[in-house]
């Protein structure tokens, strides 16, 4: 039976944290490393530092993404990464996007 809140179609495993363009963008960046530069993630995304910021907090308070501040030698650096949770809510999403397109399991 079909739950009526959540009914069957694939469109209901789309995540809402995710789904917004720049995030889904640093979401799919961060998926292919460990960790990554806060300025190699902007500069991929093509989007401007406080842009990103606010994307990243926004992914940090959901669980999906952890920051890390640190230094290479004298300069500081910010790295990016996914959490397990954020990997397994990227995957959820990749797959609810892949079942909608029609190219699911």
């Amino acid at each position: 039976m079909t739950d009526p809140v959540h009914g069957a179609h694939p469109r209901h495993g789309l995540d809402e944290v995710i789904h917004a363009p720049v995030r889904f963008s640093i979401v799919a960046t961060l998926a292919a490393a460990d960790k990554a530069e806060f300025a190699f993630v902007r500069d991929t995304v093509e989007v401007s530092d406080s842009v990103l910021s606010r994307q990243v907090a926004t992914l940090e308070k959901a669980g999906y993404a952890a920051v890390t501040k640190g230094y290479v030698g004298k300069r500081p650096r910010t790295w990016l990464a996914l959490t397990p949770a954020g990997r397994a809510a990227f995957a959820a999403h990749c797959h609810a996007l892949r079942a909608i397109a029609g190219d699911g399991d």
